[in-house]
């Protein structure tokens, strides 16, 4: 018999049935978590959607975020100032979500059974390992695609709704903003799945895994943020001069005649020189430029900064089976 002849009926029918009832099992035995976690859903969008509604309550006939009549000055509303501090970390709390996400899919859905030896329980009802693993990725996985991209596009409207040209705690490229107003929140809640099934696989202590996971995770946070202008090609302006609002200055000083960069921030600072230009042109600077992405890069940073993400959970997904198969046949 061919090895590519596909399997029989009942055969093929059997493994979708326990593969469906293995993600029945799932749901049923963590739906207190679940019913939390849409709580929390609900709470989040109802938060914005109510920062909104005061937003609107507060603004003058002109749609200004100043309040009205106070003459000459320029007053914030009391609406605006508060939507503005507490929707200028958001991408921080959706970020801080797939840490949640992650740790839960190390903990309490894998790791758990790994530790107390309920696993077995399932793998003796027709439930082959790599099934029991799959179904443990495909719900955390489906859940999280639906929650977090919701909340990322509640979100977004509500930041785009209270954005003003003086607010620059909401600008695009802020590191509370950046990570929730596009499709990174879901690369890392995705990342997050994966590394949590893998640390949960190679650990199999609850809440160790949990404590690597959030580690894990945190770390590559905290490095995408520190080199995120880095996934894209920045545009140059020669000379003195600035590219203008909205755009993320990301390197700044002169060029020497063969091309090297002289940064500010090399220069030490001197009350008579505070931007360091006698101290750039002294090492040989001769040009003045300014490196900087504007708010036209952002879904390229976005995009590249998901597709990375996409691809370490699809490793980690794939040496998650392999750490299962090894381990269990």
């Amino acid at each position: 018999m061919s090895t590519l002849t596909p399997p029989k009926p009942d055969v093929a029918e059997a493994s979708e049935a326990s593969f469906r009832g293995s993600v029945r099992v799932l749901l049923r035995m963590h739906r207190r978590s679940l019913w939390a976690a849409g709580a929390l859903l609900v709470l989040g969008i109802g938060a914005v959607a109510a920062l909104l509604v005061w937003v609107a309550a507060q603004r003058c006939p002109d749609e200004d975020v100043a309040a009205c009549n106070n003459g000459d000055l320029y007053v914030i509303t009391t609406a605006q100032n508060a939507a503005e501090s507490l929707l200028s970390g958001g991408g921080t709390v959706l970020l801080l979500l797939s840490c949640l996400i992650g740790a839960f899919v190390a903990g309490p859905l894998i790791a758990r059974e790994l530790e107390s030896g309920t696993f077995r329980m399932a793998w003796t009802q027709s439930v082959p390992p790599a099934r029991w693993l799959a179904a443990r990725l495909a719900v955390p996985a489906a859940l999280s695609v639906a929650g977090v991209g919701l909340l990322s596009v509640v979100y977004r409207w509500g930041w785009t709704e209270v954005s003003n040209p003086n607010a620059f705690g909401l600008v695009w490229f802020n590191d509370g903003i950046f990570p929730g107003i596009g499709p990174v929140a879901v690369g890392y809640a995705l990342f997050g799945v994966a590394v949590g099934a893998l640390c949960a696989l190679l650990i199999r202590r609850m809440l160790l895994s949990m404590a690597v996971t959030t580690v894990v995770l945190g770390v590559v946070m905290t490095g995408f943020t520190l080199r995120r202008w880095m996934l894209w090609p920045a545009d140059r302006l020669l000379g003195n001069g600035h590219p203008g609002a909205n755009t993320w200055i990301t390197e700044a000083g002169m060029l020497s005649a063969s091309g090297k960069k002289l940064l500010r921030q090399d220069c030490p600072y001197i009350v008579g020189d505070p931007n360091g230009v006698g101290c750039m042109k002294a090492r040989g600077g001769v040009t003045d430029f300014t490196d900087y992405h504007p708010a036209s890069h952002f879904w390229p940073l976005q995009l590249v900064e998901t597709g990375i993400l996409l691809a370490l959970a699809a490793l980690a997904v794939f040496a998650a089976f392999r750490v299962l198969r090894r381990l269990h046949g």
